[in-house]
């Protein structure tokens, strides 16, 4: 038996490397979109609405360039893309002014018939809502105007004598 010298086998571990980046890189370019998209989630402005006001519809991770948003409280209303990858889809609807108080479901829906839905609530307010103060103030009492008058009046007066009394001091 003749002994043959063998060259020891290099390890390299860039060959193994670039290879094993290429396949991951096919894999996921092959894989379906529907692997890669996230469950949509969908989002109404305001949640509480009055009757005939208007809302917001957004649906974000649906992965189409369609949608549609449906509830008894607006009927239907498709949706657009908000960006040039449509990552978001967005509308606005005006509530039936005819509709009744209480909480009414609104269904996204991806793409067409048959795609991906997602619900959320839509709560329908027997009155609008209370602007100015956010409706912390119900009604103010003649007494409380008084007393808000003479505070007024207190710091202008105040305010009065402190600038005369500065400029008496500059003469």
């Amino acid at each position: 038996m003749s002994a043959t010298p063998h060259s020891p086998r290099r390890y390299r571990p860039l060959p193994r490397l670039l290879a094993v980046a290429a396949a991951t890189v096919a894999f996921t370019a092959a894989a379906p979109p529907t692997l890669a998209q996230a469950q949509p989630s969908g989002s109404v402005s305001p949640t509480n609405v009055a009757p005939g006001g208007r809302v917001s519809l957004n649906v974000t991770g649906c992965g189409t360039r369609t949608g549609k948003a449906t509830s008894r409280a607006f009927g239907d209303v498709w949706l657009t893309p908000g960006n040039a990858e449509a990552t978001n889809l967005f509308g606005s609807a005006t509530t039936s002014r005819t509709i009744s108080a209480g909480s009414h479901p609104v269904t996204f829906e991806c793409g067409g018939p048959g795609g991906e839905r997602v619900t959320v609530a839509l709560n329908i307010t027997p009155g609008g809502a209370r602007g100015g103060l956010g409706g912390s103030v119900d009604s103010v009492s003649p007494v409380e105007i008084a007393v808000g008058g003479a505070l007024v009046a207190s710091a202008l007066g105040a305010g009065a004598w402190f600038l005369r009394r500065r400029t008496g001091h500059a003469s």
